[in-house]
């Protein structure tokens, strides 16, 4: 069962997902239980349209974002390999270096 999403992930997955009218339900009937990926396999048609999608968040919404993966409450590490490579260079350019080493070092990607 998928996590019930905040006021504040609806916000952001409406951002990165517009098409879905707000949707957060997957095909199997259940809850997404985390915004990134679903974005990344099942939404953006290629890496490009990931990243896309994901300059459209504020530094703020990144940032939630990386809170949220730092506290295991966000998927990052099954994301499609290019689609980490851009989450990990928005959080540098965005954010910060130290941000982005965090990050990397929480998820155990050398």
């Amino acid at each position: 069962m998928g996590r019930v999403f905040s006021d504040m992930d609806k916000q952001i997955f409406d951002k990165l997902a517009p098409e879905l009218s707000g949707n957060t339900i997957s095909s199997g009937g259940h809850n997404y239980p985390f915004i990134l990926r679903p974005l990344s396999h099942k939404i953006a048609q290629s890496a490009e349209d990931f990243r896309d999608r994901m300059e459209r968040l504020s530094v703020e919404e990144l940032d939630y974002l990386v809170k949220l993966a730092l506290e295991n409450k966000e998927d990052i590490r099954s994301l499609e390999p290019e689609d980490i490579d851009t989450i990990m260079e928005l959080v540098e350019q965005k954010i910060s270096a130290q941000r982005m080493k965090e990050l990397k070092q929480h998820l155990g990607i050398v």
